[in-house]
């Protein structure tokens, strides 16, 4: 009962503010991607040494198995270059990046990181790239990354934004509590109203002070049902860095961190 009192006042919450991009810009996070026409949605907005600008999604949206292939280094995928198209965008992006890809070509064996490592990198065309929004809808920021794990009971925000919902646009902004980090740090389980579904995959989660530190990645039906698993974005990155010449980093936010509805 006391989970659909949260619910009934973060939906009415939710009801009367603005969900768009703060500048209106068309690419922002929480956009769908689509892959070989599966679908998606955008994280955060990352920029590489080089300056160019990618929109992040998951990896396993991507794949081309079974939606219960999530180990990283053996599940298959889609090549580097494949297009994504990108609600909003003039053009499709590229994919540029993809953890389990790259695992794959590290040999990579260690179990969490195979099992959690799920961050691909979108490169957006250069058209869109200068009019995209790094801010996240209704929520603002991001403010930084987060390069520590969650602890349990810790305030969590995101923006989910799958068409499974019709249109219901108040199911978007996402609010609840982690878990705690566990796997080596690699996972946060989440609890949220609502559950992210089908078609949040690659979501952004932020904290209750606007830092990004995870990507939605699976919708757990046990032993916890109706959580979410949440790859740490902090480690994700540093697997990139370490394993390419990309130099990614984060883009903050240019909207103001609202911050949490509930205390």
């Amino acid at each position: 009962m006391r989970y659909r009192r949260l619910a009934t006042i973060v939906l009415a919450a939710v009801a009367s503010l603005a969900l768009a991009a703060p500048s209106g810009a068309a690419v922002h996070p929480g956009v769908q991607t689509f892959t070989a026409g599966a679908q998606c949605t955008a994280n955060f907005v990352f920029r590489g040494a080089d300056g160019t600008s990618y929109l992040g999604q998951a990896a396993h949206c991507a794949g081309t198995g079974q939606a219960t292939d999530t180990n990283g280094c053996l599940a298959g995928s889609l090549p580097l270059g494949t297009p994504v198209e990108i609600d909003g965008a003039t053009r499709a992006g590229t994919l540029a990046y993809s953890s389990w890809l790259e695992m794959q070509r590290n040999g990579e064996n260690d179990a969490d990181t195979c099992q959690y490592n799920d961050l691909a990198l979108v490169r957006l065309d250069p058209t869109d790239a200068a009019s995209v929004d790094p801010s996240i809808p209704f929520w603002g920021g991001p403010t930084g990354l987060r390069t520590t794990g969650t602890t349990t009971g810790e305030k969590v925000l995101s923006y989910g934004n799958s068409s499974l919902r019709a249109g219901v646009t108040a199911l978007s902004p996402k609010e609840g509590a982690s878990l705690g980090a566990d796997s080596g740090g690699w996972n946060h389980s989440v609890y949220t109203v609502t559950p992210g579904i089908a078609g949040d995959s690659g979501s952004a989660f932020i904290d209750g002070q606007g830092r990004a530190f995870g990507v939605l990645s699976t919708v757990a039906i046990a032993p916890l049902p109706a959580s979410n698993g949440v790859g740490d974005l902090n480690l994700e990155l540093r697997y990139l860095n370490a394993h390419t010449s990309l130099g990614v980093t984060l883009v903050p936010g240019t909207a103001p961190f609202r911050g949490p509805l509930l205390p």
